[in-house]
């Protein structure tokens, strides 16, 4: 089980909304630091690594705990 320090609520929201608010939560954080997105757009599956990958911040985990909620684990670099 991953500790996050913050978690961010994208529920009901669709891309690039989450991919968006991750950015600016992710820049006011300091490095190290761990944020929990919660999401029910499918998109986010492809879009958030595709993110951590191109801005540096890590991608700790990826699940879809129940039935159209998504939660993403991003390490700030």
């Amino acid at each position: 089980m991953i500790s996050a320090d913050l978690t961010l609520d994208t529920l009901g929201l669709y891309c690039p909304i989450p991919v968006i608010l991750t950015s600016k939560k992710i820049k006011e954080m300091s490095p190290e630091q761990i944020l929990e997105v919660l999401s029910d757009d499918a998109g986010i599956k492809k879009d958030m690594p595709v993110w951590c990958k191109s801005s540096g911040n890590e991608l700790l985990d990826l699940v879809e705990v129940e039935e159209g909620l998504i939660k993403i684990y991003v390490r700030k670099a």
